[in-house]
């Protein structure tokens, strides 16, 4: 753009008015705009936008939690608790989406809930994240806190969340600002230490201090292509006021934490009564916010995660399920992909029993199937598609042959 020389031309081609009459008059290929009308068509072009914005709130089709949570049994097997949790979570999140657009009743603000999923390795946390990002017409991200780092320091800023979260919704801000966050692994960003220290906690401690402002709602600049490769972009203000956070983390070792204050309680007779009746095999469903302030979150960030779930340990039925049931498990996955060169795959019963029984002795939950099954798929894959055979079948014999020629020391836990 530039400014108009052409006095014989020197008018608004919207409003008529010489340049004499505005104070800026702005040049384009064949015609002027004053200032005033500039003005005026960034309120419509905003009203409009606006208005989209809210057009689409209305027309989507607000799935009750029940509706939720029976789209999430079609991929995630078991974890009752943890569903209803986040269908309540995602339904309400809606909710306040609504009231937000008609404000029509701003007596009451609803605040958002933002959720912390505690369990185990392979347990499904990352899963449910996964399909829920399937059922929404939010933008959703995934984001793994163990890069991120404080400011100033190697690794990539607190900012970079809402950076991931632009990106899925085409830098379209209003949109992004009713959006749903994943924060996986949040228990790496635990405090490393309650001792104070020479070196600065920047990875752990640090982050969390970060993510206050980011949980609680308020307006972050965040830097579009990411902070640091590009130090000159132009900053985009996004309002976390109505972002949904929802935290997951493995929380390795918290069981004793749980047990510790479990058995601090048991004073006399009848709580020890009580502490009998405990499931020890599976301390996690008794997880209190002071036992996240014992593994090393600081209690600021434990009071901006106000619902606290746990994810139980996958049992063995709930293992053999995970291998056949689910729209996408892992037989069914194999299926395809053999499909698609033409091969058909049948693998015996006693084949998926084998699998399931080797999942339970490395301890490694549902990752630990899929590691079996590549174990002994990897061979047939290799081989096949250049083959004349058009059918494989898996049975025991085949299955322990091809596990036992992998080293199957590596597969388990150590």
């Amino acid at each position: 753009m530039a400014y108009s020389n052409d006095k014989k031309s020197e008018k608004c081609s919207f409003c008529g008015r010489t340049k004499k009459e505005t104070n800026l008059l702005i040049a384009g290929v064949s015609g002027h705009i004053c200032d005033s009308c500039a003005e005026q068509a960034y309120g419509i072009v905003k009203e409009e936008v606006k208005s989209k914005s809210d057009l689409d709130l209305k027309h989507i089709k607000l799935l009750k939690p029940i509706e939720i949570k029976t789209f999430l049994d079609q991929y995630v097997i078991g974890q009752d608790d943890a569903k209803k949790f986040i269908s309540v979570a995602v339904y309400n999140h809606y909710k306040r989406l609504m009231q937000e657009s008609h404000r029509d009743d701003q007596d009451t603000e609803i605040e958002k809930s933002n959720i912390i999923l505690v369990g185990e390795t392979g347990t499904g946390k990352t899963l449910l994240a996964r399909t829920i990002a399937r059922l929404l017409h939010v933008p959703f991200t995934i984001v793994d806190a163990t890069v991120l780092t404080e400011a100033g320091y190697v690794g990539e800023d607190i900012e970079s969340i809402l950076t991931r979260l632009l990106q899925v919704s085409d830098y379209n801000v209003e949109s992004a600002e009713r959006g749903i966050v994943f924060i996986d692994e949040i228990d790496k960003i635990a405090r490393k230490s309650d001792n104070p220290s020479i070196t600065r906690d920047v990875s752990g401690e640090g982050v969390q201090q970060g993510l206050l402002k980011l949980l609680e709602g308020s307006v972050v600049n965040v830097p579009p292509q990411g902070g640091r490769k590009h130090p000159d972009q132009k900053m985009i203000p996004v309002n976390t006021k109505n972002i949904l956070f929802i935290c997951g983390g493995a929380f390795d070792g918290i069981e004793r934490k749980i047990g510790q204050r479990l058995n601090t309680k048991v004073v006399g007779y009848s709580a020890s009564a009580r502490a009998d009746q405990l499931d020890r095999e599976n301390l996690l469903q008794y997880i209190a916010p002071q036992d996240l302030k014992s593994f090393g979150l600081i209690p600021e960030i434990i009071g901006r995660l106000p619902v606290l779930t746990y994810l139980n340990p996958l049992d063995r039925t709930t293992l053999r399920a995970i291998l056949t049931e689910p729209k996408n498990s892992m037989i069914k996955q194999y299926v395809k992909l053999f499909k698609m060169d033409g091969i058909s795959l049948e693998v015996e019963e006693d084949v998926l029993e084998y699998i399931v029984d080797k999942a339970v002795e490395f301890k490694l939950g549902a990752r630990g199937l899929r590691s079996i099954c590549e174990a002994i798929m990897i061979d047939p894959m290799f081989e096949m598609p250049s083959g004349k055979s058009r059918e494989l079948r898996i049975d025991l014999k085949f299955a322990k042959e091809k596990l036992e020629k992998v080293n199957i020391k590596k597969l388990k836990v150590a």
